[in-house]
């Protein structure tokens, strides 16, 4: 990608290349058979995707993982750091592991061999890593690390939660990389709308993994639509949930947040950004994350007819 960012046709075709990589894919043996039916979650060019916290405490494993994307229908996704971990062998994320030793080059060139191999898993199988959010260690090799991971995913972009911070200290890196930046709202630190957000400032790789219910719960009823509007060409991702004014997690079509009309502004401004699924209510007894994974794709679907 070149140093953009005014150019809507050159991030279109950075953002949308793997989407099209992954259209192109087949099905590898051993996952759900030889000759099994890829998925596509590309509705009417929107690319619906779904964040993997949607399946927690019940899915841990890559392959597992995979299994329930595909299940689901879906042909893209951004990986939680669980999965990539549990497969390439990369230590750390658990609460109260304490510091870990900073593996050995040849270590690291292991780990970053199993991510291109579980990147092939996915891509094999239909399914596109589009980011990944394993956090970030604290020396610049760990930092650099994790950069070097999204590409061996084939991810255009790392998330993390929003810090100006973390965008000043990653700028150097994003830029070194070519790979995005998203930083994710929540319900008191979403991107501004009265001026320009100064995390965008550091790097033309810095953008949003931008939140639609967290900034309709937190400013109490505001669109996002005008969020979407004036940084598009710095959106990276979506997560789409839906909650009440007063800040309620609920089934979809239950709460408040305008989704629908999100998807639709997608797909009238062609905008390639995955919108990601994130089932963060509870989940219905009886039902399980999968099959409320698969609620929100219908409503995705329909939403784009």
């Amino acid at each position: 990608m070149e140093k953009m960012i005014g150019g809507m046709g050159t991030r279109r075709a950075f953002l949308g290349g793997a989407a099209t990589f992954a259209a192109c894919a087949v099905m590898p043996r051993g996952v759900l058979g030889a000759a099994a039916p890829k998925p596509n979650s590309v509705f009417n060019g929107v690319r619906i995707g779904c964040i993997t916290y949607s399946y927690r405490g019940a899915i841990d494993s890559a392959e597992d993982t995979l299994k329930a994307l595909i299940e689901d229908g879906l042909s893209e996704v951004e990986l939680m750091d669980g999965p990539i971990r549990s497969y390439a062998g990369i230590s750390g994320g658990r609460r109260g592991a304490g510091p870990q030793p900073e593996p050995t080059e040849e270590q690291r060139h292991a780990q970053l061999a199993k991510c291109a191999e579980l990147r092939k898993m996915y891509n094999d199988a239909g399914v596109n890593i589009h980011i990944h959010k394993i956090p970030f260690g604290q020396s610049n090799e760990a930092i650099d690390f994790n950069f070097q991971v999204a590409k061996a995913l084939g991810c255009v972009g790392i998330t993390l939660e929003r810090s100006e911070p973390m965008a000043k200290k990653l700028a150097p890196f994003a830029d070194k990389h070519k790979v995005w930046v998203a930083f994710h709202n929540h319900t008191n630190n979403y991107p501004m709308l009265d001026k320009a957000d100064p995390i965008l400032a550091y790097s033309p790789y810095i953008g949003f993994n931008f939140d639609i219910g967290h900034y309709f719960a937190g400013t109490k009823g505001l669109s996002p639509l005008p969020v979407l509007e004036k940084y598009h060409d710095r959106i990276v991702s979506l997560h789409l949930k839906d909650r009440t004014v007063e800040g309620e997690n609920l089934p979809w079509g239950k709460g408040q947040t305008p989704i629908k009309e999100v998807l639709q502004l997608m797909k009238k401004e062609k905008w390639t950004f995955p919108a990601d699924i994130e089932v963060e209510y509870k989940i219905p007894e009886g039902s399980s994350a999968v099959a409320e994974v698969a609620k929100c794709v219908r409503y995705c679907k329909e939403a784009l007819a």
